[in-house]
């Protein structure tokens, strides 16, 4: 399908990469449908919105930042997109970019949970105060490679 995004135009998208938020994002609840697009740099994407041309986040894998990266997640909430075990699914981290030129974030403590079969998606926020809602992506890629 052909996608109108933010930042790159029209791009064509598999219909494998079309998600569908029932609850949609925290403050963006009225959003339910978006597309996963890679980004110009590795490794990123943007999740599109379908109804509204302005709205797209950056994502990030959060394995790939943090080595100890878990989530405990509610069986009922995961029920609620279908997932059955847990290779049904991936898990995204929203991306903040600041403009003042800040260090660049990840989202860990609200993660986007996506059911691979169904492709069915849902915002979740984890209870361990470990993680945060600004963890420095550039620091603790420098912590990892240590």
């Amino acid at each position: 399908m052909e996608v109108q995004t933010k930042t790159r135009g029209m791009v064509t998208v598999d219909d494998s990469r079309v998600l569908d938020f029932p609850k949609g994002l925290f403050g963006f609840e009225e959003y339910h449908r978006y597309a996963l697009i890679e980004a110009e740099y590795e490794p990123f994407f943007w999740l599109q919105s379908l109804d509204e041309v302005g709205l797209a986040f950056l994502l990030v894998d959060p394995f790939l930042i943090v080595n100890d990266y878990e989530l405990d997640i509610d069986d009922k909430m995961l029920g609620d997109i279908g997932v059955a075990s847990p290779a049904d699914v991936y898990v995204w981290s929203v991306v903040t970019v600041p403009a003042d030129g800040g260090p660049v974030t990840a989202n860990l403590q609200g993660p986007l949970v996506i059911n691979r079969k169904t492709r069915q998606a849902l915002q979740v926020i984890l209870s361990d105060s470990k993680w945060t809602i600004k963890h420095n992506i550039l620091k603790a890629l420098q912590t990892r490679g240590n």
